[in-house]
């Protein structure tokens, strides 16, 4: 059976000044491994807001014109 996917590196809170580019990273166990962002029940999508890079353990989410309701 497979080993299942992990963090090993934790996503860390970020303080962005309102209009700024916020920028979460997290590491995975497995490479390009499946990997969905959500934002309560809305799974985030690539677009002008939102940009995802996953290059093999490693994942980015940057939020682009960061307001106070992107916390």
């Amino acid at each position: 059976q497979a080993l299942p996917v992990l963090f090993k590196q934790w996503l860390k809170n970020e303080e962005v000044e309102e209009g700024g580019t916020a920028m979460l990273h997290c590491e995975l166990t497995k490479p390009n491994a499946p990997v969905e962002w959500r934002k309560g029940d809305m799974v985030l999508q690539p677009s002008d807001k939102y940009e995802i890079r996953h290059e093999g353990t490693h994942v980015e989410l940057f939020i682009y014109d960061a307001e106070a309701q992107d916390a």
